[in-house]
C-alpha cells in the first residue's frame, strides 16, 4: 500500500497522470493500475477520471491526508535506524520565500559543521507554496512569515523579525533623506515584487493605509531582477532589510529606513506538526531555536 499511496502524492503534485507516471518512474498504465487497486482496497472512488485528470473525490482528499501522514513516518523511521548506523546523513529540502533566502545561510553553515553528512535542496517560493510544499512532503521545512498568513498544521520556531527599506539613487528627489514615511514613497514610481508574494501583499497594505494604491512600473517575481534593476539608479523599490543588507549595491544606492510606521514582521521556521520528526529536521529545529537570538541581536 505505500507504493499506491506514492503514486497518490505524485499525481497530487502533477495534477497529471503523464508527468505524475513520469516522477514514480512507472508507466502511465502502471500508474492508472496502482490507483485503481488502492481504490479496490479502500472500497471507494479516490480520482476524477476523465480524458486527463480532473481532481480528487471527497474520500480521495481524505486519502491524500492520511498517504501525507503514513510516508512521512516511514521515511521519518528510514531515516532514523539509518541514523543509528551511520550517524546524520540524508537529504534536507527547505521552501523560503524570496526575502528570507539570503537568511538560509545562518541556518544551513552551523548545521553543517555538525552534520557534515546532510545535503541540502533550497527553493525560492511563495508564502503559500511554502505550506503547500511542506504539508505535501516535497519540502522537509519552510522559512516564511508567522504573523501574517495561517501556517495551518505547521509547528513555527520564530527566528529573527524583517524591517523594511526603501532603496533609491542617491540624486532622486528622496535619496539624500536619513528617513522616509510610506506616505513619500506612495508618490514615486516604484518596482516591486508581483502580487503573489507575501512582501508585495505588506507593501501594498502600508502604502494603502498611508493614503496611496501604487501600481508598480516594473513588477518582478526574482528578488535578483527586482534589485538589478534598482542597482542601475534607475528604478526605486522597497525591499526587506535583509535582502537590502546582502546585495552588493554601489555608493550611487541607498538604503533608506521607512517610518511612519516602522513596520516589521516575524519571519521563522516552519515544519510539519507530527511526532516523531525525522531526525534532520529534528537537528534543523535544534539549528533554529539556537541561532535565533544571535539573529534578533544583529537584524
Amino acid at each position: 500500500m505505500i507504493d499506491r499511496f506514492e503514486l497518490l502524492l505524485a499525481l497530487a503534485k502533477e495534477r497529471h497522470f503523464g508527468r505524475a507516471a513520469e516522477a514514480c518512474g512507472v508507466t502511465q498504465p502502471t500508474l492508472s493500475a496502482g490507483l485503481k487497486q488502492l481504490e479496490e482496497q479502500l472500497g471507494v472512488r479516490l480520482v476524477e477520471r476523465g480524458s486527463r485528470f480532473i481532481g480528487f473525490t471527497p474520500e480521495g482528499e481524505r486519502a491524500l491526508d492520511w498517504a501525507r501522514r503514513v510516508i512521512g513516518d516511514v521515511r521519518a523511521m528510514r531515516q532514523e535506524i539509518a541514523g543509528m548506523r551511520k550517524g546524520l546523513s540524508g537529504h534536507l529540502r527547505i521552501a523560503a520565500i524570496p526575502t528570507a533566502m539570503p537568511m538560509l545561510s545562518e541556518l544551513t553553515t552551523p548545521f553543517r559543521e555538525k552534520h557534515a553528512d546532510v545535503r541540502f535542496t533550497l527553493m525560492s517560493a511563495s508564502s503559500n507554496e511554502v505550506l503547500r510544499l511542506i504539508e505535501n512532503l516535497e519540502a522537509d521545512a519552510g522559512v516564511t512569515y508567522l504573523d501574517n498568513d495561517p501556517v495551518g498544521r505547521l509547528k513555527t520556531f520564530p527566528l529573527y523579525k524583517e524591517g523594511y527599506r526603501f532603496l533609491t539613487s542617491v540624486d532622486s528627489p528622496l535619496g539624500d533623506r536619513a528617513q522616509v514615511t510610506w506616505q513619500e514613497i506612495g508618490q514615486v514610481p516604484l518596482c516591486l515584487l508581483t502580487p503573489d508574494m507575501q512582501n508585495r501583499r505588506i507593501v501594498d497594505k502600508q502604502l494603502a493605509e498611508a493614503g496611496h494604491r501604487v501600481t508598480p512600473m516594473l513588477e518582478a517575481n526574482s528578488t535578483i531582477a527586482l534589485l538589478s534593476h534598482v542597482r542601475t539608479g534607475k528604478w526605486a523599490s522597497v525591499v526587506a532589510k535583509t535582502l537590502a543588507d546582502v546585495f552588493a549595491f554601489p555608493p550611487s544606492i541607498r538604503s533608506i529606513p521607512i517610518v511612519e510606521p516602522e513596520v516589521s514582521h516575524q519571519m521563522g521556521l516552519v515544519v510539519l506538526d507530527r511526532e516523531p520528526m525525522t531526525p534532520t529536521v529534528t537537528a534543523l529545529v535544534a539549528e533554529a531555536r539556537a541561532i535565533a537570538p544571535v539573529l534578533a541581536t544583529r537584524i
